[in-house]
């Protein structure tokens, strides 16, 4: 059966669309919300913690003319992923899109690591995304619109191990898998789920934060530069957008290349 493509200059256009990106009252998931903010969407900005930091990323894109809404919640509880798409709904009629980018990052020695260490992380980058979509697609499910759209957020370190890391390399492993296992059973309702995979991202204190770190990434990145939260962000739009409209259960490196490098 032949399929029309659509217009080119309508493949960005998200004005009619509704956005969650949860984690994202700081970091990348600020750039990531602001980022569908300037190409039209409407946004429910999540947050855990960073109440002030979600404000102002709200204020931020009324600013610039759009629509946008903070919501609290801890995703690794069943009934907070729920109520963060409910309340989406409730405010704007509707649910378009979901990026599942909230997760934590910290160091633990595998040997001394604690349950409750792996717990917490494997929870926030794992359980969380499960629980979030979910949710979100038993909501499209019922929606009379065209399905919807996942971005997962994993990492190199998927596929990449680093020290300190077991955890969060295993939970953002379990996250490239569940992308696939998603896109798989969803596809019927007409939910397409991909992935992005982010290397080292700017932030304000990183250079400052983590010198010796910065200084080996770029002597191995191709592209000799740290990514740039709208270098993630435009991965996600690509993927939300009907330009991905034949694709579903991928993973995009979104690296500089540094994954080229050769290992022996």
């Amino acid at each position: 059966m032949k399929v029309d493509a659509p217009a080119i200059a309508s493949l960005f256009n998200f004005s009619e669309k509704v956005v969650v990106v949860t984690g994202s009252g700081s970091g990348l998931g600020r750039g990531i919300a602001k980022r569908f903010a300037e190409a039209g969407a409407r946004l429910v900005v999540h947050y855990q913690s960073s109440q002030v930091g979600a404000e102002r990323v709200v204020s931020e894109i009324r600013a610039l003319g759009g629509s946008a809404l903070a919501v609290q919640g801890d995703l690794t509880r069943e009934q907070d992923a729920a109520r963060l798409m409910q309340e989406t709904v409730e405010a704007f009629g509707r649910v378009d899109v979901l990026v599942n980018n909230a997760g934590i990052y910290p160091l633990a020695n595998l040997i001394e690591m604690s349950t409750a260490e792996w717990d917490a992380v494997v929870d926030a980058n794992l359980k969380s995304a499960f629980l979030c979509t979910q949710a979100f697609a038993r909501i499209v499910r019922a929606q009379k619109f065209q399905g919807g759209a996942i971005v997962n957020i994993t990492s190199i370190e998927a596929e990449n191990p680093a020290p300190m890391h077991a955890h969060y390399d295993a939970a953002k492993g379990g996250l490239t898998m569940l992308t696939r296992a998603s896109a798989l059973e969803l596809a019927s309702y007409n939910i397409r789920v991909n992935a992005v995979a982010p290397g080292l991202i700017w932030s304000e204190t990183l250079e400052k934060d983590w010198t010796d770190g910065v200084t080996r990434w770029l002597k191995r990145a191709p592209l000799k530069r740290l990514g740039m939260p709208e270098d993630v962000a435009d991965a996600c739009l690509f993927f939300a957008s009907e330009a991905a409209r034949w694709i579903t259960g991928a993973t995009l490196l979104v690296d500089g290349g540094v994954m080229t490098n050769q290992i022996f």
